[in-house]
């Protein structure tokens, strides 16, 4: 009899009508996403500056009209345990679009990342980035209930995390593969890893550390170098640093003004419209510019986290701190790199860079987040 009960209050949990998910909707999410893509309209429209690259942005606004119908579709059709389902049979398939882009990917500037679908070009890595929050976050959920967590638990998951970072340093795409690494990472110690096994992984890869440098290909071990003596090379691996740095520095407090600013108006400032977009804010808007920018980021964040308070089970907790991390690793790296603080590893800055395939990623994993709050335990109006 207890039993029947569990079961139909588990299935009133998930057979919520459409006015029901959409009282659970969490708008004030929806809001900053929004507000802090205008934000990034505005600066891409600056950015890419002239008539001949407008088409730019309004590809960028129709991107992000397209995510966010990927988002309510992601976060309001699936049923309550559709993600955990399906979960490991996304990481697969992603996996099998990883070696199928290095099989037969199509190469651009000098990296294999894509996969020419006819009607779509298809950056397979972007795809590996939820499916690994989801199949992790799966793992561990079932071994949530009744089993302690030894370091042989933890095995698999590592395969897991560093076999598609293995494919996409291939390709070569180093920053998504750090991304990647980061994330699960960040799952694995959230969900028990003990810190003395984790200080011995990190002793491994610092001795490690010589045999990555020799793996790397040249212009990798350049952006490290670059790192700490831009100046060594001022026109050459240098240069997206110092006018990055000059872009920042010459904003001052509030900034030069709308398409005023000189280095990205008069095309000093390389990759302005994508890797190196926070430099354009920077010069155009200053410093208040770039905090209000920051301030949209943690709300979004801080947003993000108050749904792992409301999260059914292991899985949903576990995916909400797995998305919290990429868009937080990704925000983290990309203004590291444009202030010199980090190596130049191209990553986008979320919902500002201009990319259809980054933003279509962030709005899959808002939606996530949306669907978690959505089929939560608290019943009362979501905000």
């Amino acid at each position: 009899m207890i039993e029947t009960g569990q079961n139909l209050l588990a299935l009133g949990r998930t057979a919520l009508s459409w006015s029901e998910r959409m009282r659970r909707f969490p708008w004030s999410l929806m809001v900053l996403l929004s507000v802090t893509s205008m934000v990034g309209f505005v600066i891409l429209y600056s950015a890419v500056g002239g008539r001949d690259n407008m088409w730019l942005f309004w590809r960028q606004v129709a991107q992000f009209i397209f995510g966010i119908g990927i988002l309510g579709t992601v976060a309001l059709v699936a049923d309550e345990k559709f993600y955990r389902r399906f979960a490991y049979l996304l990481y697969i398939f992603s996996l099998l679009l990883l070696i199928a882009t290095m099989i037969m990917g199509s190469v651009g500037m000098g990296a294999r990342r894509w996969l020419e679908l006819g009607f779509l070009r298809l950056q397979t890595s972007e795809l590996m980035k939820v499916a690994l929050i989801l199949a992790l976050a799966r793992y561990f959920h079932d071994r949530a209930v009744g089993h302690v967590l030894t370091w042989r638990d933890f095995l698999l998951p590592f395969v897991m995390t560093l076999t598609p970072i293995g494919l996409i340093v291939k390709q070569p795409d180093l920053g998504t593969a750090v991304l990647i690494g980061g994330v699960g990472i960040s799952m694995i110690v959230v969900a028990g890893l003990s810190w003395r096994i984790l200080l011995v992984l990190m002793g491994i890869v610092g001795a490690s550390l010589p045999v990555i440098w020799n793996s790397m290909h040249g212009y990798q071990k350049k952006r490290i170098i670059t790192l700490f003596a831009p100046d060594q090379d001022p026109l050459g691996a240098g240069y997206h640093i110092i006018q990055s740095k000059i872009a920042v520095g010459s904003g001052g407090w509030t900034g030069k003004g709308f398409m005023a600013g000189s280095q990205s108006q008069l095309n000093f400032l390389p990759e302005r419209h994508t890797d190196f977009i926070f430099s354009v804010l920077a010069e155009e808007w200053g410093f208040i510019g770039g905090v209000t920018l920051l301030t949209l980021y943690a709300l979004i964040i801080v947003r993000a986290m108050m749904i792992t308070e409301m999260a059914n089970d292991r899985f949903g907790l576990l995916a909400v701190v797995g998305v919290t991390m990429l868009f937080s690793i990704q925000v983290l790296v990309n203004i590291g790199m444009v202030l010199g603080l980090l190596p130049v590893v191209g990553i986008p800055l979320p919902l500002i860079s201009y990319g259809g395939s980054s933003m279509v990623t962030v709005m899959i994993a808002m939606g996530l987040l949306a669907h978690i709050n959505i089929y939560s335990r608290q019943h009362g109006r979501s905000v």
